[in-house]
């Protein structure tokens, strides 16, 4: 890991400051707000119901990581770029747990993007606010999948991005992917796969591992994109 890792690394996106956490969030100062991306809620569930031997406690483990961000930052929100879910809801245990946490929250909103995975969470009682499938807060365009958006920087998951980084053995460790436009977020939960990164000279990477960020490299200067203006 790189002589400058920390638990967040502060930088500035589309000329807004923002944070980019080890716990595989972005925190936004300004709306006071957590951005993170395929939580994957019950993704072991689903799996043990088609019969494949799981442990349990995976999302209660990511729910502890997501109280220590909300601790952290003081965030009063937490905005979920998509992939809430990983399948159908049932009375499962980490249903119970998802109940625990938002009892333990009530003061923080919830809201969410309408991810792939996300067929069965309009109707599954979680107590989300849903964005739909897309959801402007300027300066930044909120999607799921990356996607050019003209005027605005675009914060989205679903690719799931990770790097082999030397020094930090032989597995693939998640990281921010910032192109030119467009930020990808890492997968919060931890029960995910990856998509190796096939970044370019203008990308910037920051890897999380082991409790730390830390820039692999870092992005050219973006320009900041410029409000659009209302139709006449």
């Amino acid at each position: 890991m790189a002589a400058d890792a920390a638990d967040r690394i502060d930088t500035t996106i589309a000329g807004e400051p923002v944070s980019l956490l080890a716990d595989r969030a972005l925190y936004w100062p300004r709306e006071q707000r957590l951005f993170l991306s395929d939580v994957h809620l019950g993704k072991a569930d689903v799996f043990r119901r088609a019969g494949i031997g799981l442990p349990r406690g995976g999302t209660a483990h990511d729910l502890e990581r997501l109280s220590r961000l909300v601790d952290a930052t003081g965030a009063r929100s937490a905005w979920i770029l998509g992939d809430v879910l990983h399948g159908p809801v049932h009375d499962s245990r980490w249903r119970t747990d998802w109940d625990d946490w938002r009892a333990r929250h009530t003061g923080i909103e919830v809201a969410a993007l309408i991810g792939n995975h996300d067929r069965a969470l309009a109707g599954a009682g979680l107590g989300i606010r849903l964005l739909g499938e897309a959801f402007d807060a300027a300066p930044f365009a909120l999607r799921h999948e990356p996607v050019d958006v003209a005027g605005l920087h675009v914060l989205s998951g679903h690719l799931h991005p990770c790097l082999a980084v030397p020094g930090l053995g032989l597995r693939r460790w998640p990281v921010f992917w910032l192109r030119p436009g467009t930020t990808i977020l890492p997968a919060f939960s931890a029960f995910t796969g990856g998509c190796h990164v096939d970044a370019t000279a203008q990308d910037g990477l920051i890897v999380c591992a082991a409790g730390s960020a830390a820039w692999i490299r870092r992005p050219r200067a973006e320009p900041v994109p410029r409000p659009r203006r209302p139709p006449a």
